[in-house]
Protein backbone atom coordinates (compact mmCIF):
# COMPACT_ATOMS: atom_id res chain seq x y z
CA UNK A 1 0.00 0.00 0.00
CA UNK A 2 1.40 3.35 -0.38
CA UNK A 3 1.99 5.49 2.03
CA UNK A 4 -1.19 7.67 1.73
CA UNK A 5 -3.37 5.20 1.65
CA UNK A 6 -3.69 4.19 5.18
CA UNK A 7 -4.30 8.06 6.20
CA UNK A 8 -6.87 8.08 3.58
CA UNK A 9 -8.60 5.18 4.68
CA UNK A 10 -8.59 6.38 8.48
CA UNK A 11 -9.71 9.63 7.05
CA UNK A 12 -13.35 7.75 5.42
CA UNK A 13 -13.60 5.74 8.49
CA UNK A 14 -13.07 8.06 11.28
CA UNK A 15 -13.77 11.59 9.69
CA UNK A 16 -15.94 11.21 6.87
CA UNK A 17 -19.49 12.01 9.13
CA UNK A 18 -18.24 15.05 10.13
CA UNK A 19 -16.40 16.27 6.52
CA UNK A 20 -19.89 15.11 4.83
CA UNK A 21 -21.65 17.21 7.67
CA UNK A 22 -19.52 20.25 7.00
CA UNK A 23 -19.92 19.83 2.97
CA UNK A 24 -23.56 19.48 3.43
CA UNK A 25 -23.42 23.21 5.34
CA UNK A 26 -22.23 24.49 2.05
CA UNK A 27 -24.81 22.79 -0.14
CA UNK A 28 -27.82 22.11 1.70
CA UNK A 29 -28.32 18.76 -0.34
CA UNK A 30 -26.92 15.50 0.40
CA UNK A 31 -26.24 14.03 -2.72
CA UNK A 32 -24.31 17.39 -3.42
CA UNK A 33 -22.15 17.56 -0.28
CA UNK A 34 -21.14 14.01 -1.16
CA UNK A 35 -20.19 14.65 -4.58
CA UNK A 36 -18.54 17.68 -2.78
CA UNK A 37 -16.19 16.03 -0.15
CA UNK A 38 -15.51 13.46 -3.15
CA UNK A 39 -13.92 16.11 -4.81
CA UNK A 40 -12.18 17.94 -1.86
CA UNK A 41 -10.57 14.12 -1.29
CA UNK A 42 -9.63 13.34 -4.71
CA UNK A 43 -8.23 17.13 -4.77
CA UNK A 44 -6.27 16.69 -1.46
CA UNK A 45 -4.86 12.89 -2.01
CA UNK A 46 -4.62 12.77 -5.90
CA UNK A 47 -0.81 13.93 -5.93
CA UNK A 48 0.40 11.55 -3.30
CA UNK A 49 0.54 13.87 -0.58
CA UNK A 50 2.00 12.10 2.04
CA UNK A 51 -0.11 13.69 5.60
CA UNK A 52 1.78 12.65 8.83
CA UNK A 53 -1.94 11.59 10.51
CA UNK A 54 -5.51 11.70 9.74
CA UNK A 55 -5.74 15.40 11.67
CA UNK A 56 -3.49 16.59 9.09
CA UNK A 57 -5.42 15.07 6.23
CA UNK A 58 -8.85 16.12 7.88
CA UNK A 59 -7.62 19.52 8.04
CA UNK A 60 -6.62 20.15 4.60
CA UNK A 61 -9.84 18.38 3.20
CA UNK A 62 -11.59 20.54 5.54
CA UNK A 63 -10.29 23.83 3.97
CA UNK A 64 -10.23 21.97 -0.03
CA UNK A 65 -14.39 21.72 1.00
CA UNK A 66 -15.34 25.66 0.06
CA UNK A 67 -13.01 25.80 -2.70
CA UNK A 68 -14.81 22.79 -4.53
CA UNK A 69 -17.95 23.52 -3.61
CA UNK A 70 -17.40 26.97 -5.41
CA UNK A 71 -15.84 25.93 -8.16
CA UNK A 72 -19.02 23.30 -8.64
CA UNK A 73 -21.52 26.47 -8.08
CA UNK A 74 -18.98 28.44 -10.82
CA UNK A 75 -18.51 25.81 -13.58
CA UNK A 76 -22.88 25.15 -13.05
CA UNK A 77 -23.36 28.77 -13.70
CA UNK A 78 -21.17 29.33 -16.30
CA UNK A 79 -22.98 26.25 -18.19
CA UNK A 80 -26.56 27.78 -17.84
CA UNK A 81 -25.64 31.18 -18.93
CA UNK A 82 -24.00 29.03 -21.85
CA UNK A 83 -27.04 27.07 -22.24
CA UNK A 84 -29.40 30.54 -22.24
CA UNK A 85 -26.97 32.29 -24.69
CA UNK A 86 -27.36 29.88 -27.11
CA UNK A 87 -30.87 29.96 -27.04
CA UNK A 88 -31.21 32.75 -27.19
CA UNK A 89 -29.04 32.92 -30.33
CA UNK A 90 -31.32 30.77 -31.99
CA UNK A 91 -30.92 27.49 -30.31
CA UNK A 92 -28.53 26.07 -33.20
CA UNK A 93 -25.66 23.54 -31.85
CA UNK A 94 -22.01 23.54 -32.52
CA UNK A 95 -22.73 20.72 -34.71
CA UNK A 96 -24.97 22.48 -37.19
CA UNK A 97 -22.82 25.72 -37.27
CA UNK A 98 -20.46 26.81 -40.26
CA UNK A 99 -16.81 23.98 -39.54
CA UNK A 100 -15.11 26.99 -40.66
CA UNK A 101 -15.55 29.51 -38.61
CA UNK A 102 -14.82 27.05 -35.57
CA UNK A 103 -11.96 25.89 -37.04
CA UNK A 104 -10.75 29.49 -37.59
CA UNK A 105 -11.65 29.69 -33.81
CA UNK A 106 -9.43 27.00 -32.76
CA UNK A 107 -6.74 27.82 -35.19
CA UNK A 108 -6.46 31.61 -33.92
CA UNK A 109 -6.20 29.97 -30.36
CA UNK A 110 -3.72 27.79 -31.38
CA UNK A 111 -1.90 30.84 -32.80
CA UNK A 112 -0.96 32.48 -29.44
CA UNK A 113 1.80 31.53 -27.24
CA UNK A 114 1.45 29.05 -24.71
CA UNK A 115 1.53 30.86 -21.49
CA UNK A 116 -1.60 33.61 -23.85
CA UNK A 117 -3.49 30.65 -24.26
CA UNK A 118 -3.04 29.64 -21.45
CA UNK A 119 -4.68 32.51 -19.77
CA UNK A 120 -7.53 32.58 -21.98
CA UNK A 121 -8.36 29.27 -21.74
CA UNK A 122 -8.93 29.47 -17.80
CA UNK A 123 -10.45 33.16 -18.05
CA UNK A 124 -13.03 32.23 -20.23
CA UNK A 125 -13.39 28.39 -20.66
CA UNK A 126 -12.82 27.76 -16.43
CA UNK A 127 -14.07 31.13 -16.10
CA UNK A 128 -11.29 32.05 -13.18
CA UNK A 129 -11.28 35.53 -12.10
CA UNK A 130 -7.43 37.47 -12.85
CA UNK A 131 -6.34 36.23 -9.74
CA UNK A 132 -7.01 32.69 -9.73
CA UNK A 133 -5.48 32.40 -13.27
CA UNK A 134 -2.20 34.33 -11.47
CA UNK A 135 -2.49 31.58 -8.70
CA UNK A 136 -3.11 28.51 -11.03
CA UNK A 137 -0.12 29.50 -12.94
CA UNK A 138 2.49 30.96 -10.57
CA UNK A 139 2.44 34.57 -12.37
CA UNK A 140 1.49 38.10 -11.28
CA UNK A 141 -1.34 39.26 -11.99
CA UNK A 142 -0.11 41.71 -13.88
CA UNK A 143 1.20 39.27 -15.80
CA UNK A 144 -1.47 37.89 -16.58
CA UNK A 145 -3.62 40.55 -17.76
CA UNK A 146 -0.48 41.76 -19.85
CA UNK A 147 -1.39 38.07 -21.39
CA UNK A 148 -5.19 38.57 -21.96
CA UNK A 149 -4.60 42.42 -23.44
CA UNK A 150 -2.16 40.55 -26.32
CA UNK A 151 -4.05 37.62 -26.62
CA UNK A 152 -6.97 39.55 -27.14
CA UNK A 153 -5.18 42.04 -29.63
CA UNK A 154 -4.23 38.51 -31.72
CA UNK A 155 -7.39 37.38 -31.49
CA UNK A 156 -8.69 40.20 -32.72
CA UNK A 157 -6.63 40.66 -35.63
CA UNK A 158 -6.52 37.11 -36.73
CA UNK A 159 -10.38 36.68 -36.52
CA UNK A 160 -11.45 40.72 -37.29
CA UNK A 161 -12.85 43.21 -35.21
CA UNK A 162 -16.18 41.91 -34.86
CA UNK A 163 -15.81 39.17 -33.22
CA UNK A 164 -17.79 38.25 -30.05
CA UNK A 165 -16.36 34.65 -28.96
CA UNK A 166 -18.78 33.28 -25.85
CA UNK A 167 -17.87 29.76 -24.68
CA UNK A 168 -19.89 27.04 -23.66
CA UNK A 169 -19.22 25.02 -20.66
CA UNK A 170 -17.26 22.92 -23.24
CA UNK A 171 -14.94 25.89 -23.76
CA UNK A 172 -16.37 25.10 -27.22
CA UNK A 173 -17.37 28.65 -29.38
CA UNK A 174 -21.02 28.51 -28.55
CA UNK A 175 -22.83 30.47 -31.73
CA UNK A 176 -20.04 33.40 -32.22
CA UNK A 177 -21.10 35.96 -34.35
CA UNK A 178 -17.83 36.73 -36.97
CA UNK A 179 -18.72 38.76 -39.27
CA UNK A 180 -22.06 37.86 -40.08
CA UNK A 181 -21.27 34.20 -39.75
CA UNK A 182 -23.46 32.88 -37.17
CA UNK A 183 -21.93 29.13 -35.73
Amino acid sequence: MARWEPVLEQVMRERSPRLLAYARLLTGDDAEAQDVLQDALVRAFSRGRAFENANTAEAYVRKAIPSVFIDRLRKRTSARRAHDKNVALGGHDVLDADREVVLDVRAALASLPPQERACVVLRFYDDLTVPQIAAQLGLAEGTVKRYLSDASGTLARILGQDVDVPTGATGVPVQPAVKGVRL
